[in-house]
C-alpha cells in the first residue's frame, strides 16, 4: 500500500548457535528512497538483507516488506522484488541476452531486454557467454537480471565491486534513474563515496545492531560538529578550529581586508563518523 513504508523491520534476531548475528534490530525504510547500509564484516548487514528478501528465517521480531511477511510471500510480492546478490557463478554458457530474455519470463510486466543491455552497458557483449565475461561485465550483468522485472524494490549487496570508476559512475547514474522511477533502493557497500553520494539515508550497522541512522550529511550529528576552517594568509596555510565558522570568516576578512585566499571549510567526513560509530561500539562491548 502506498501509505506504509517499503521495509518496517521491529526486534529482529537472528542466531547461529552461540553468535548472535542480528540483535534486535529496528529498520523503517520509506518509499521511493536509497538506503544504505554501512558496516563491517559480520556486522549482520546480510544476514538482515537476506531476511528482508526472504531468503532466511529470523528467530524474532515482526518484519514487512512491501506489506507482506517475506517468511509468508508468495509468487506475486517476489515479482515486485529485484535482488542482486553478492556473488553468483551461474548462468556459464548462457549469452548474456540469453540471460536476461530467460529472467525476463519470469516477470509480468518486464523491462525490454535492448533497455537492459543498453543500461547496464552490454550491448556490446550480448552475445557473449556468461564465463567469458570480466568480473565487472559480470557484475553488471547481475544488476541487469535484478532490474529487468521492474522492481518495486530493489536490493543491491555490493553492486560495484569489480567496477573501475567509469562504470561506477555510470551505474550510479542508474540508480539515479532507477529512484526517479520510483524504485525504492536498499543497497549494502563498503564503498562510503557511493553512499554518500546516492543514499537518502544511512545506516551503520554493527556486532547485528543498527547503531545510528540519518542522512549522510547528519550522520554522527557531522553538520553540526566542529568545523576547520583553512586560508592562506602572508603566503602560508593556517588553519582553526571553530564551532561558528561563518562568524570566524567575518572576523577573518575584517582584520585581513576582505578576500580570504584559498578558503576552505570543512567537517568530518562520512568515514571519519562510520569509524567513530564502529570504534564506539567495540568499546562499549568490551567496557
Amino acid at each position: 500500500m502506498a501509505g506504509e513504508p517499503a521495509i518496517e523491520v521491529m526486534g529482529l534476531r537472528k542466531s547461529y548457535g552461540d553468535m548472535v548475528a542480528v540483535d534486535d534490530l529496528d529498520l523503517r525504510v520509506e518509499r521511493n528512497q536509497c538506503v544504505a547500509l554501512l558496516g563491517p564484516n559480520g556486522a549482520g548487514k546480510t544476514t538482515t538483507t537476506e531476511i528482508l528478501e526472504g531468503y532466511r528465517r529470523r528467530d524474532s521480531g515482526d518484519v514487512r516488506v512491501l506489506g507482506v511477511d517475506p517468511q509468508r510471500a508468495g509468487r506475486r510480492w517476489r515479482a515486485q522484488i529485484g535482488i542482486v546478490l553478492q556473488q553468483v557463478s551461474d548462468l556459464g554458457e548462457l549469452t548474456v541476452l540469453e540471460s536476461l530474455r530467460h529472467f525476463a519470463g519470469y516477470y509480468p510486466d518486464p523491462r525490454p531486454v535492448e533497455e537492459v543491455l543498453a543500461q547496464i552497458g552490454l550491448t556490446a557483449k550480448a552475445d557473449a557467454r556468461g564465463r567469458t565475461l570480466s568480473g565487472g561485465q559480470r557484475r553488471r550483468l547481475d544488476v541487469g537480471l535484478g532490474i529487468i522485472g521492474r522492481p518495486e524494490l530493489l536490493f543491491l549487496d555490493e553492486p560495484t565491486t569489480g567496477f573501475d570508476p567509469e562504470a561506477r559512475r555510470e551505474f550510479w547514474g542508474l540508480i539515479r534513474t532507477l529512484k526517479d522511477e520510483g524504485t525504492t533502493i536498499l543497497l549494502t557497500t563498503h564503498y562510503l563515496d557511493e553512499a554518500e553520494a546516492l543514499a537518502d539515508m544511512v545506516g551503520v550497522v554493527n556486532r547485528g545492531r543498527l547503531v545510528a541512522f540519518d542522512k549522510p550529511h547528519e550522520l554522527g550529528d557531522r553538520h553540526a560538529g566542529i568545523a576547520v576552517v583553512t586560508w592562506t594568509e602572508n603566503g602560508q596555510r593556517r588553519s582553526a578550529e571553530t564551532d561558528y565558522p561563518t562568524a570566524l570568516i567575518r572576523e577573518l576578512a575584517g582584520s585581513l581586508g576582505g578576500e580570504l585566499p584559498n578558503l576552505t571549510v570543512s567537517r568530518r567526513s562520512l568515514e571519519d563518523v562510520y569509524l567513530s560509530l564502529v570504534e564506539q561500539v567495540g568499546e562499549e562491548e568490551t567496557s
